[in-house]
């Protein structure tokens, strides 16, 4: 693997029972990704994408094969590691914001930090920076009801950022925002990318992401059936920014 390697995927299959039959969501998937990557993973309902997606994080973990993040082997760490791995290197954007409705845009940011055993007076001052970085200035005490559909998306961007992962994982980040406002989410992921160095890793069905891709994963029948570059996509639909 090499240094520009961030996540590496080997032979991963993943099998579920479901009553006395197997199903294979991922039948031998090989995929590196490099640091600092836009990748999109791309497929209809049942092709693999939310198991693949759900391995990279560490929230599932293969049959068979190796998933390593750093070069370390996710398959062979206890829970206790596997939770370190997920707080510290990985930040999660998820489609429904799971936003805790009770807590500020602020709170809810520092709420990760505060779990990583930093003081409430640090964590508050992190965490308006980050909500300053994804253009909230002002909105910190609004609570979610307070907050627009986007609104509320970039403080669940901010608070995926709160730990400084090396990884951002979105799940369906646009399906719950309007066309506007999902265009400018995706142009805060990619200044995100471009600032930061963070490497995206989107699951989704929504065409305007290959604008922002290095590359786009397809997945059907849990293999990879294609990938594409930057360079070989074709867009109906023009430049996102």
């Amino acid at each position: 693997m090499s240094n520009d390697t961030v996540i590496s995927i080997k032979n991963v299959k993943r099998c579920y029972r479901m009553g006395g039959e197997q199903v294979w969501a991922l039948d031998g998937v090989d995929l590196d990704i490099r640091r600092g990557e836009y990748i999109s993973i791309m497929g209809p309902s049942g092709s693999g994408k939310s198991t693949l997606f759900n391995m990279i994080g560490g929230l599932d973990l293969p049959s068979e094969g190796e998933v390593t993040i750093d070069g370390a082997y996710l398959t062979k760490m206890n829970q206790k590691q596997l939770a370190y791995i997920r707080c510290r290197k990985i930040g999660y954007i998820f489609q429904t914001f799971n936003l805790i409705e009770v807590m500020s845009a602020v709170e809810n940011v520092m709420l990760p930090i505060t779990f990583s055993g930093v003081s409430d007076e640090e964590a508050k001052s992190k965490a308006i920076e980050i909500l300053d970085k994804v253009g909230l200035s002002g909105r910190y005490d609004h609570r979610p009801s307070q907050l627009s559909g986007g609104q509320q998306q970039r403080v669940a961007v901010a608070r995926a950022l709160a730990n400084t992962p090396a990884i951002l994982l979105a799940d369906e980040p646009t399906g719950n925002l309007d066309l506007k406002t999902g265009e400018e989410l995706i142009r805060t992921l990619q200044k995100l990318k471009e600032e930061l160095g963070v490497t995206i890793i989107t699951a989704t069905h929504d065409n305007k992401m290959l604008a922002a891709s290095d590359r786009v994963i397809y997945l059907e029948a849990g293999k990879i059936i294609d990938i594409k570059t930057k360079e070989h996509l074709s867009f109906s639909f023009g430049k996102i920014g």
